[in-house]
């Protein structure tokens, strides 16, 4: 039996796939506006938390709420799902194609592998190193324990799904390889080390999306991603600063 394709339903997959990763909220209204007026709609009212989404075609009209429990990061489905939306608002496909083009959004694992992202992680921690100051023979321990951070991280994140705690350990384990390393003679300056190692963990899209949003006027939503940067900071600060209180 066919699916019955609702302009709420269209306006709502879009919104959740574009919240779930990563697009700021401002941009997520925007988008569910933008696609229910190229639908016919005169009023739409959507309206977006980081963790909820409610849309409904008028002020008095029946309103649709959806719960969003994870997020993530993910810019290539934003740009596919701004796409579909100027593709809808233009007249160029149908509703029934935005929404097929939709669902093949929602279903694509777009995620890099596990061993691409530790890699990544790597390179970025020792480039990081030198941008801050650091010499060349601080560049091969902080890829080293950038690696072994962000690994720490992801896997503790697979066995207890709270990020901040995953977080946590792997600046630990950051702090504590790093320590290692100098304390050996691999490496010179243990901040530069540290500093250039833990920003692959930096929640700098958290931020980011945090000030476009305040400054767009959505308050909720700016200060609860605010909140979750300073705790993820918070977080990283915590697990260095343990290894520094007893070295």
């Amino acid at each position: 039996m066919e699916e019955t394709i609702t302009i709420e339903k269209i306006c709502m997959l879009a919104g959740k796939i574009m919240l779930v990763s990563g697009a700021e909220t401002n941009r997520v209204e925007d988008t569910m506006n933008r696609i229910a007026s190229s639908l016919g709609v005169k009023n739409p009212q959507s309206y977006a938390t980081p963790t909820g989404i409610n849309f409904s075609v008028d002020v008095a009209a029946t309103t649709n709420s959806l719960r969003i429990l994870k997020r993530s990061t993910d810019l290539h489905k934003i740009a596919e799902v701004n796409d579909v939306s100027r593709k809808l608002t233009a007249g160029s496909i149908p509703i029934h194609e935005a929404f097929r083009q939709l669902k093949a959004i929602e279903r694509e694992n777009s995620e890099y592998p596990a061993w691409v992202q530790i890699i990544a992680a790597a390179l970025v921690s020792g480039c990081f190193t030198i941008m801050f100051g650091g010499t060349w023979e601080d560049f091969l321990p902080a890829l080293i324990a950038g690696a072994l951070g962000f690994t720490g991280m992801l896997t503790f994140e697979r066995v207890v799904e709270i990020r901040f705690l995953a977080e946590f350990f792997g600046a630990f384990l950051i702090g504590a390889s790093a320590y290692l390393f100098v304390s050996m003679g691999f490496g010179n300056a243990l901040n530069m080390v540290i500093i250039g190692a833990v920003m692959p963990l930096v929640p700098g899209l958290h931020i980011t999306n945090a000030i476009r949003d305040l400054m767009s006027g959505h308050l909720v939503s700016g200060l609860s991603k605010g909140v979750e940067a300073m705790l993820t900071a918070f977080a990283i600060g915590a697990g260095v600063a343990i290894i520094y209180a007893f070295v």
